[in-house]
């Protein structure tokens, strides 16, 4: 939209292109705050639910495989026990065979787990991401524009892949491991309870000193590498989308300094946290093979004492291997695990935002007449910084209001309260004698017509780009609203006419033709309430006489608030409100205020001669049109 918002500021860390105040939003230190692990954990598991039968069959397998891995070391202990010490090779040969045949089950139970636990992984993360995704589009704008739009987009991706790679990869891991630990604990307390004592009581301190010392560390880096992580990619979004800015002001050299040092800060971020986590698989060694060492010494002067035979020594050291062997997969996958949680808690923060909703009391909005009143209305940003002071207006149905004023006075934001983009702090806007803030804000919305400044195209047709006004219209009407707003000339010479496709914000279009298609957009629309923020500024003085019949046409008949520096686009307005420093210091017809000698003449005689002259020049063809018109603000 065309106007700033003063002296508003953000009520969260935001980027900004051109240089920072402060330590910005890449002071790491202060970006994350303490989380609920545990919380996380059980709201995924909820996710997860969803899936019971996926589940259950992937316990069913998960079960099988490490009854496999259990027999295995069994049948290791009997061979040596049974066969190989009385040199019994043909009963030696058939446990060979069993044993090869049980570990080519484990193999394909193995197997399919993975592959049944991989559908379940990607239909859940489709869940959490289908309900962030529709989160986001419930929130009130105000949350955009306290949040980097790309700390958003990285929320949105990265952290939600970082879930998915934990329950597609790992949970199926640590399910059987913890089944595997248990299993093991089990059979070696049945073989020989005295050394099941020594092994487990041994993994087990040294296991848990580690994860005293070293885990919380390691969780506290890895929240704030994904934090740093979408800083960065707030930075790259505002960047890319800055480009032209970037190049026109050579400000090259600037925006790489500052994305280095964005990447250095998740450098540095990424570095703490990959150090935490490397700490814990070499400890994690450390711990089984003092285990083993521990197990190997008891158990062999067990069996030197007759308390154990070898072949159960033997099992014992391969349990003590598959009871250490969990836990050091869980540690080499610590750092997955830790990113998984923390992008989960930054998923689920944006959840947990609070939508934009109706009033209990809303009622519908059938057809209205377009009878505006705004009674004595006040509004804010931010606390203690008013932007509109006592606005108090009445727009009878078909009139046209325009709204003038200097950059930042407030005209901006008058429409916008309209639309119930932002609620008001006092005061009342009443459409047909009705509170908006009673009326749905869908059946609201559906009665408006918004032209901005800054037209937002898709990437699809122009044809679907048109009709985004209208889902339910047909080509021909679709064709029709481009005709009446002089669009259907310039698309027909397009390389493939209605069916091109645009670009990314319809970039191969010029921005007279974006608007013209954003007109188009409005007129298919067909609303009761039209608004018109600077909707014809960047169209040349010959392209805007050609649309002024059609803008005529569908302005006539319905209510209009128009925002425009263009003297032929307001002099014609049934009444013209002067908005300064958020509060409404003239109104009257063009004639009228003019005839005031006030501000609006001041305005008048600074911007609008000089104009009109460029106008009357144009139309002799003397003076190269000006394709940046001057604009109101400066007085």
């Amino acid at each position: 939209m065309a106007e700033t918002r003063g002296s508003r500021a953000p009520a969260a860390p935001s980027l900004h292109l051109f240089g920072r105040g402060g330590p910005g939003p890449f002071a790491i230190g202060a970006v994350e705050r303490a989380r609920d692990t545990r919380g996380t954990v059980r709201r995924i598991w909820g996710y997860l639910q969803r899936q019971r039968l996926a589940l259950g069959v992937t316990a069913a397998l998960v079960v099988g495989s490490t009854a496999t891995n259990l027999l295995g070391p069994y049948l290791l202990g009997q061979a040596i026990d049974r066969y190989i010490v009385p040199g019994d090779l043909p009963g030696l040969a058939h446990l060979c065979l069993l044993m090869l045949g049980l570990y080519a089950l484990g193999s394909v139970l193995t197997y399919l787990q993975s592959f049944v636990m991989a559908g379940a992984a990607q239909r859940t993360v489709r869940d959490l991401r289908n309900d962030l995704f529709a989160r986001l589009q419930m929130l009130p704008l105000r949350t955009f524009d306290q949040r980097p739009h790309g700390d958003l987009m990285s929320r949105l991706t990265n952290d939600v892949d970082n879930v998915n790679l934990v329950l597609s990869d790992s949970l199926t891991q640590m399910v059987a491991g913890v089944l595997s630990m248990l299993g093991v604990a089990a059979t070696m307390l049945i073989l020989n309870p005295r050394l099941t004592v020594v092994s487990i009581v041994s993994i087990t301190l040294l296991t848990v000193a580690v994860n005293r010392s070293v885990a919380p560390r390691a969780r506290e880096a890895f929240r704030q590498q994904q934090a740093a992580l979408g800083g960065l990619n707030g930075l790259i979004e505002e960047t890319i989308t800055g480009q032209r800015v970037v190049k026109a002001y050579r400000r090259e050299r600037m925006v790489i300094a500052e994305f280095d040092t964005a990447n250095g800060e998740l450098r540095r971020a990424a570095v703490r946290a990959q150090i935490f986590a490397g700490f814990v698989g070499p400890l994690m060694n450390v711990v089984n093979n003092l285990g083993l060492a521990v197990v190997a010494g008891v158990g062999g002067w067990m069996a030197l004492q007759g308390l154990a035979t070898v072949g159960t020594i033997a099992s014992f050291i391969s349990y003590s291997r598959q009871f250490g062997r969990p836990l050091n997969d869980i540690a080499n996958l610590y750092n997955m695990i830790q990113a998984a949680i923390a992008g989960a808690e930054r998923a689920f923060e944006v959840i947990d935002e609070e939508p934009e909703v109706d009033a209990p009391s809303a009622r519908p909005l059938a057809e209205i007449k377009g009878d505006i009143v705004f009674d004595d209305v006040y509004f804010s940003y931010e606390p203690g910084v008013p932007v509109l002071k006592g606005i108090s207006l009445h727009a009878e149905p078909g009139q046209t209001v325009a709204l003038v004023g200097p950059t930042g006075a407030g005209k901006t934001t008058i429409v916008n309260l309209l639309t119930r983009f932002y609620e008001i702090d006092r005061g009342s806007i009443r459409i047909d004698g009705q509170d908006i803030r009673e009326i749905k804000k869908d059946d609201l919305r559906r009665q408006l017509g918004i032209v901005l400044q800054d037209t937002f195209l898709f990437a699809d047709t122009v044809l679907e780009n048109i009709r985004y006004g209208r889902l339910d219209a047909s080509d021909e009407e679709v064709i029709a609203a481009a005709r009446l707003a002089n669009a259907d000339q310039f698309i027909h010479r397009l390389p493939f006419g209605y069916q091109t496709v645009l670009s990314e914000r319809g970039s191969n279009l010029s921005q007279g033709q974006r608007q013209l298609l954003a007109i188009a957009r409005a007129i298919l629309a067909n609303p009761r309430i039209l608004i018109l923020d600077e909707a014809t500024s960047s169209i040349d003085t010959r392209t805007e006489k050609h649309i002024q019949e059609a803008m005529l046409r569908l302005m006539a008949g319905r209510t209009s608030f128009v925002i425009a520096h263009r003297l032929s686009t307001i002099r014609d307005a049934d009444q013209i409100l002067v908005i300064h420093e958020g509060e409404i210091v003239e109104r009257g017809t063009h004639q009228q205020l003019l005839e005031r000698k006030g501000f609006y003449q001041h305005l008048y005689a600074s911007q609008f001669r000089a104009a009109e002259r460029r106008r009357s020049a144009a139309d002799e063809g003397t003076e190269r049109i000006d394709p940046f018109p001057d604009a109101l603000a400066a007085t």
